[in-house]
């Protein structure tokens, strides 16, 4: 009859065993980072209206009706194409109600390319103005959405904005 043999010291009795705990840690530190993402982004108590179409922000200001007889508009004031790494002046031109901030958020559409916020000024007018920049992708063309966010005395009014960037070959 013989003993099961016991294992050498140093050597586990469940190789296997540390490597599903490793796999369910990186599961959990991945699950952590998207839930503290989107709690960041803190979209759920945003009112969100389409944008009007055509919309090319490469052209000329986009637009959304907020409803009531109120209008958002989105331009970047760049000559030509939008380019990543490329200084953005942003201008959110808001008519009909009330505004007290404004801020703009490059999202990636298609990959998660973390958040890319930027506050704006208030100007006059119901204008805001403010610098953004497009972050850089590995891909030769990645597309992007602007989320356009408004806080009115009501409460938060957006839209998105979609545009594309492509890399520029050196």
């Amino acid at each position: 009859m013989t003993s099961p043999s016991l294992p050498e010291p140093g050597e586990s009795r469940f190789p296997r065993l540390r490597l599903m705990m490793l796999a369910t840690l990186l599961t959990l530190c991945v699950a952590l980072w998207y839930l503290a993402a989107h709690l960041l982004r803190g979209e759920s108590d945003i009112d969100w209206h389409l944008a009007t179409l055509p919309c090319d922000l490469h052209r000329g200001a986009c637009s959304a009706s907020l409803g009531e007889g109120r209008t958002l508009a989105l331009s970047v004031n760049v000559p030509g194409d939008i380019h990543a790494l490329e200084l953005l002046p942003l201008t959110v031109r808001v008519d009909g109600v009330e505004v007290q901030s404004a801020s703009v958020d490059f999202i990636g559409r298609d990959m998660d390319m973390g958040l890319h916020r930027f506050p704006l000024s208030e100007q006059d007018d119901g204008r805001f103005e403010g610098i953004g920049q497009v972050p850089i992708c590995t891909d030769s063309v990645m597309p992007w959405q602007a989320q356009v966010v408004v806080e009115t005395p009501d409460g938060r009014l957006g839209s998105r904005f979609d545009f594309t960037v492509e890399r520029s070959l050196p």
